[in-house]
């Protein structure tokens, strides 16, 4: 008989094998069928092969420049899981990033406190993903509809608020403002201990990496990480076991403001300036980054580590494209193939991924 057929039951009764099949994965075969392993040797490959192509690739200036370049799209792809998840997208975060950096910015130029000027920046973010989240949650409206239509409102409010120019004069807190956006960890000073193969860390890098920790913690080892997988999996059956799928769903979006507003006001500061752009076609490269991390468009799937790595998957890419002289405007068609490639990876046959099918035929599993 073969392995994978379960002994026919006795006395006419059922074994759990015949009914339900249960079948032990190893911890191995878990990671190996996971989409943010496969995207994370890839990583590797290409930074080792591109290291090897062009040594000043993988310089310690290229890799600090590379993490700050890619964090404020990793500290947005946290929130954007979190909405894919529960199987919605979010199309305005680009937008809220260029109102929060104005609302931000004017209260600086107003010579406010530098966290009056950023808590009003932030509660202009916040705003926006509850308006989105009250129409989606709430009123039952499509994701897509309503954060296309934030899109276009959170970016005229920007335009107007500003009177379409660029803000600069930050008042006596610029200095603060600045220091904020452009802080290096560990700092280096002439002299210090500290070996120069160390890479400089901006403030982006590991505000990203804490928020990744704390939301790969929920996603984890809370009741609300398994209730946003269970929205995204079946919201109906959700709803039946108790889960209060509307505040969830609302938190969602809510979430997903915060992550693009904390991006927006570390870019103002980086920058030094706020103009009503900031984030213009953001968007795209967060969900394509997120859906490259392994989340899943149908809802249901999604990790913190995936959306950190699928963000510095597409900024290794960018860098390495600028290196190796190959034109700009290659770009797009790169991470777009990168984006059908995941999303292909990503399709369930059977109830299971092409990358669990595949692997469980490489590592057959164990039948209990």
């Amino acid at each position: 008989m073969p392995p994978d057929i379960a002994k026919p039951a006795e006395s006419g009764h059922a074994s759990i094998g015949d009914v339900v099949k249960i079948r032990e994965q190893t911890i191995w075969q878990k990671i190996v069928a996971s989409q943010p392993f496969w995207v994370t040797v890839a990583l590797l490959v290409l930074v080792a092969f591109m290291t090897m192509l062009e040594p000043s690739f993988g310089t310690v200036d290229n890799a600090a420049n590379v993490t700050r370049n890619f964090a404020p799209f990793g500290i947005m792809a946290l929130g954007m899981t979190v909405v894919i998840i529960t199987g919605g997208i979010d199309l305005s975060v680009g937008s809220i990033m260029g109102l929060v950096a104005i609302v931000a910015g004017l209260f600086l130029t107003w010579e406010y406190p530098w966290y009056v000027a950023f808590f009003m920046g932030l509660l202009a973010g916040l705003a926006c993903g509850a308006v989105n989240g009250f129409f989606v949650a709430y009123v039952g409206m499509p994701s897509f509809v309503v954060t296309l239509g934030m899109l276009s409102i959170a970016r005229s409010l920007a335009v107007v608020f500003s009177g379409n120019q660029m803000l600069y004069k930050f008042g006596p807190d610029a200095p603060i403002v600045k220091a904020i956006g452009q802080a290096k960890f560990p700092h280096q000073v002439p002299g210090d201990s500290i070996p120069d193969w160390i890479p400089q860390f901006s403030s982006h890098f590991w505000v990203m990496i804490v928020m990744a920790l704390v939301v790969g913690y929920v996603f984890n080892f809370k009741a609300y990480g398994r209730h946003l997988m269970a929205i995204g999996g079946n919201e109906n059956a959700a709803r039946l076991t108790g889960v209060p799928v509307d505040w969830i769903k609302f938190q969602a979006y809510v979430f997903s403001a915060f992550t693009a507003s904390i991006a927006s006001l570390l870019l103002l500061g980086y920058n030094g300036s706020a103009i009503n752009a900031m984030g213009q076609g953001y968007e795209l490269r967060v969900i394509a980054a997120t859906v490259i991390g392994g989340a899943n468009l149908m809802g249901g799937a999604g990790t913190a580590f995936g959306a950190i790595v699928g963000s510095a998957f597409l900024e290794v890419i960018r860098n390495a494209l600028l290196m190796a002289g190959i034109d700009s405007n290659w770009q797009g068609a790169f991470v777009g193939a990168f984006i059908i490639l995941a999303v292909l990876l990503g399709m369930q046959s059977g109830g299971k991924s092409l990358i669990a099918a595949t692997v469980e035929r490489m590592f057959p599993k164990k039948h209990r």
